[in-house]
């Protein structure tokens, strides 16, 4: 199985993350910065393919990298993820023993305040529980998600016009296509802490995106599922906005948002 890491980053001096990741396969870097080209180099005998781009999205640079990526496995990365030594043996060991899977999730050691998931045994992931899961902790088979057509959206997401959710997107996504989601308990790396690229406080903005997100997510649920949000959530969310108006705003995401999946 021939593994090859696609890698979004933002600004980044792109030709020293190789090294600073840690990455011991084939890659393909989508730079997000203030000018447009591509190169090539060699790094630890692997082929570094480093595309730049001045568009902004974080879908736009994974679907770019899925166009560009070769391989069997890809494995899903951000500009901040340190690779454990044996990270590419252990991917590649999770497939060769789970012949159905088509995309396994990983254990990823991140900041205590940022951590929504830790797998402690291995588990099927479905449309109720996916959306905890960062798309930095996802390997695919890269036939099957050709096969099946399934993209980021460009609408969610640091750089994109709503925040974030496009993670939880392409994993309801996948699954609503007929792809097999497992995760395991096998950890393959750790985040370095940084400032958020899109987190500026549960503000009005963030139920509202939120809103628009779970129209896609969600559908006809959506409403249901906001509220079971706000009200898990509110104690610890709802300290600049109150719940009310917390699910008001997320009511009314949830309007734009149809209006959004019509078009």
């Amino acid at each position: 199985m021939k593994l090859c890491v696609l890698v979004a980053a933002l600004e980044q001096d792109a030709d020293r993350l190789p090294e600073k990741m840690g990455l011991k396969n084939d890659a393909v870097i989508v730079n997000q910065c203030d000018r447009d080209g591509e190169r090539s180099l060699t790094y630890r005998g692997r082929t570094i393919r480093i595309l730049e781009r001045s568009e902004r999205g974080v879908g736009r640079s994974r679907n770019l990298a899925l166009d560009e990526a070769e391989g069997d496995i890809i494995l899903f990365a951000d500009e901040d993820i340190v690779y454990d030594e044996s990270y590419a043996t252990q991917v590649i060991k999770a497939f060769r023993r789970r012949p159905g899977a088509d995309l396994i999730l990983f254990n990823v050691r991140v900041n205590e305040r940022r951590q929504t998931y830790w797998n402690e045994r291995e588990k099927r992931v479905h449309f109720f529980n996916c959306g905890r899961y960062p798309t930095f902790c996802c390997a695919a088979r890269l036939e099957r998600l050709r096969e099946k057509g399934v993209r980021f959206s460009t609408l969610f997401g640091g750089g994109a016009p709503y925040s974030n959710g496009e993670d939880s997107l392409f994993f309801m996504d996948c699954i609503r296509a007929g792809l097999k989601v497992v995760a395991v308990p096998a950890v393959i790396g750790r985040e370095v802490v940084r400032d958020s690229t899109w987190f500026h406080g549960f503000d009005r903005k963030f139920f509202y995106d939120r809103g628009v997100l779970y129209a896609f997510l969600y559908r006809k649920a959506a409403l249901i599922w906001a509220a079971r949000f706000v009200i898990a959530k509110c104690r610890y969310m709802c300290t600049e906005v109150p719940p009310l108006t917390a699910f008001v705003l997320m009511r009314k995401g949830i309007e734009k948002g149809k209006r959004l999946c019509r078009e």
